[in-house]
């Protein structure tokens, strides 16, 4: 489930535009905000899943709620959402298609104050993820969940996340969990 890196990004995201709209949406009682997003990118990879040549162009939407709330002694922020995600893999040299389509929960299990500027962010994502080829017929599944951590620079105030800067991928934690096809091995042959 490496759609996760993005995901952080989204959410940090989400709380600098949530607090430099200031108010605009309300937040209940300890939240430090509550917001829904709809986030769409396309981009192009060659090469796809190691096949020279072949060049394919992602189209991804992801629709969501996030939320940060204060936590423990410190009141460290801690992040959570849900995410529905549809992305579509198109062959540029022939107009075919596959689509996975997911839902997933992704929140902060641990976040913990480094002392030297940045915070460390234990994250827990799970949900599932199906892979549709063209006729619409499920061919591949990854359900389950991982665990990773981030490097964030908290700019100085460590309980208002709206300075963050993400800094570095530390690493998976926990391998996913559950069944784990072969995407790229399920998708190459309907591509082509």
């Amino acid at each position: 489930m490496r759609h996760v890196r993005t995901l952080r990004m989204y959410a940090i995201l989400a709380v600098g535009a949530t607090l430099a709209l200031a108010g605009s949406t309300a937040a209940s009682a300890g939240q430090i905000f509550h917001e829904t997003f709809h986030e769409g990118t396309t981009r192009i990879e060659t090469d796809f899943c190691g096949v020279p040549g072949l060049t394919v162009e992602f189209a991804r939407v992801d629709d969501g709620r996030a939320h940060a709330v204060p936590h423990g002694k410190a009141g460290l922020a801690y992040f959570g959402a849900h995410i529905t995600r549809t992305e579509t893999v198109t062959n540029l040299a022939n107009g075919k298609s596959v689509t996975s389509r997911g839902t997933f929960i992704d929140k902060d299990l641990r976040v913990t104050d480094n002392g030297d500027g940045t915070l460390t962010l234990l994250i827990l994502t799970t949900g599932n993820a199906v892979l549709y080829g063209p006729d619409g017929k499920a061919v591949a599944r990854n359900p389950g969940q991982e665990r990773f951590e981030v490097l964030v620079d908290h700019g100085g105030t460590p309980t208002d996340p709206s300075d963050d800067e993400f800094l570095e991928f530390l690493g998976v934690v926990k391998e996913s969990t559950g069944r784990s096809d072969d995407f790229c091995a399920a998708a190459v042959p309907l591509l082509m």
